[in-house]
């Protein structure tokens, strides 16, 4: 594998990475007041948890891996509180009239949803930057 796939392929992985985080922030906000799923309890908050990730490419002189990528190893619940909302006219209330509620901070889950977007964007621009090279590279060759 050439340099330049390694770099695009190592960028690719962490588009991948990033749309996952992305994603899972934006579920975690559309659940933020959901008070009961299909076990009956209040959704909870869900996390990625990133790894990395050798690709193919190794380097000889150094005996290690030359490009190395990023990928999704799981997407686990946060084992935090659920919050807890006086209400007691609300349907799933108990009998002191508090409702339990999503463990989910939507500013937590924006700034979240920000850093993983502009990684993502970052990453878009790296893949634009090495096609770029490789179109001047081309150029280059033809004169």
């Amino acid at each position: 594998m050439s340099t330049l796939n390694s770099a695009v392929s190592v960028a690719a992985s962490a588009l991948s990475a990033e749309r996952t985080r992305i994603e899972v922030a934006v579920s975690n906000l559309a659940n933020a007041e959901s008070t009961r799923g299909a076990d009956g309890k209040p959704y909870r908050r869900r996390d990625v948890v990133l790894t990395s990730d050798a690709l193919a490419s190794f380097d000889d002189t150094l005996g290690r891996a030359s490009a190395v990528g990023v990928k999704v190893a799981a997407i686990t619940e946060d084992t935090a509180a659920a919050r807890r909302r006086y209400d007691p006219s609300h349907p799933d209330a108990d009998g002191e009239g508090y409702v339990e509620l999503p463990n989910v901070n939507p500013a937590e889950e924006m700034v979240d949803m920000v850093g993983a977007s502009r990684a993502y964007q970052a990453n878009l621009t790296a893949i634009n930057l090495i096609r770029d090279l490789v179109a001047k590279s081309l150029e280059l060759g033809r004169a």
